[in-house]
């Protein structure tokens, strides 16, 4: 992999821990949090902690680096940059890569990259479960809109501010991206038989800002540009113009509404409201009939036991007959 952090590792050093004490038979033994390369990159990432240690078991050791941004997005956007060149795809993670002799992958707001040993599924399972703070949220869908054709291997990038963007696309201004509304932008390099080229693919909050911040596009020398919905698709200068125009044109955009939706019940259906009420009559219909019974019936066991008497009489004068 790449070395992006450059110093010794310092047995003993008192560091806020983020890796385990142990994976798997491995027993960490020195812990360095090195001076990092491109800190501002690194800022926009949205970087929190980070620290290398050293796992040794017996002569066998390897090291391992965690970066902990400050969510999904970050590590993504961390994820591409630090991809080593030539690297496959991983199953042990929804985004994780191998070389012959390492292993870069995300968890949640975490990247983490083995070099010199490739941890097995139980003991990434359990490494996990040490990690602090972990989020969840899910990844931005800006990367399912760039081109997979004629990309070349390992080369997207994703952009979150003026630093990344100097870093990955330097010919398109900061102040044309606009990061200050909420701009996010996905980097690709493509292969064209006249040479490679950069598409730059941003995103914007609204449809009307995208309409808006493309007329700067437009005015940077060279640029071909291609608006679809709140995406922003530039290429500047390329070798052939006729490969940039197939390119843009493979760049569509697709609403994804997500909206509550009231699921209805059983008692939304008026059959079933109309059912209940019929039901709801029979019950009292049936209430009524058997409190009559029986208020009558005990009427008619009392009168039985007076003899004749009727229970509560009524008392008569009878002063007609005087």
């Amino acid at each position: 992999m790449k070395p992006l952090l450059c110093a010794l590792l310092l047995p003993g050093l008192a560091l806020a821990a983020i890796l385990p004490d142990a994976i798997g038979a491995y027993h960490r033994t020195a812990v360095a949090r090195p001076a990092l390369a491109d800190r501002a990159v690194w800022d926009e990432f949205g970087l929190k902690n980070f620290e290398t240690a050293t796992y040794e078991n017996g002569p066998a050791q390897f090291t391992v680096t965690a970066w902990q941004l400050q969510d999904t997005t970050g590590s993504l956007a961390a994820f591409d940059w630090q991809r080593p060149a030539g690297a496959q795809p991983s199953g042990v993670a929804a985004m994780a890569v191998e070389t012959p002799h390492g292993l870069l992958l995300v968890h949640g707001n975490y990247l983490l990259a083995f070099q010199g040993y490739r941890p097995t599924t139980p003991e990434l399972d359990a490494m996990a479960e040490t990690l602090v703070n972990v989020d969840s949220t899910p990844l931005p869908v800006l990367p399912a809109y760039m081109p997979t054709q004629e990309l070349e291997p390992t080369s997207e990038r994703y952009v979150l501010g003026p630093a990344s963007l100097q870093k990955f696309d330097p010919v398109i201004p900061p102040s044309v991206a606009a990061f200050h509304l909420g701009t996010e932008a996905q980097v690709g390099v493509f292969h064209s038989p006249k040479g490679n080229m950069t598409l730059g693919i941003f995103n914007y909050p609204t449809p009307q800002m995208a309409m808006q911040q493309i007329e700067l596009f437009r005015k940077i020398s060279g640029a071909m540009v291609k608006r679809s919905g709140p995406l922003v698709a530039a290429i500047v200068s390329p070798p052939d113009p006729d490969a940039a125009e197939r390119l843009l044109a493979n760049v569509p955009y697709q609403a994804q509404v997500t909206r509550d939706e009231y699921v209805p019940t059983r008692r939304d259906n008026i059959g079933n409201l109309v059912t209940n009420v019929f039901i709801l009559t029979g019950f009292l219909l049936l209430f009524a009939t058997v409190a009559g019974l029986a208020f009558g019936g005990f009427r008619v066991l009392l009168r039985a036991m007076r003899k004749g008497e009727e229970p509560e009489a009524m008392i008569r004068l009878h002063l007609e007959e005087r």
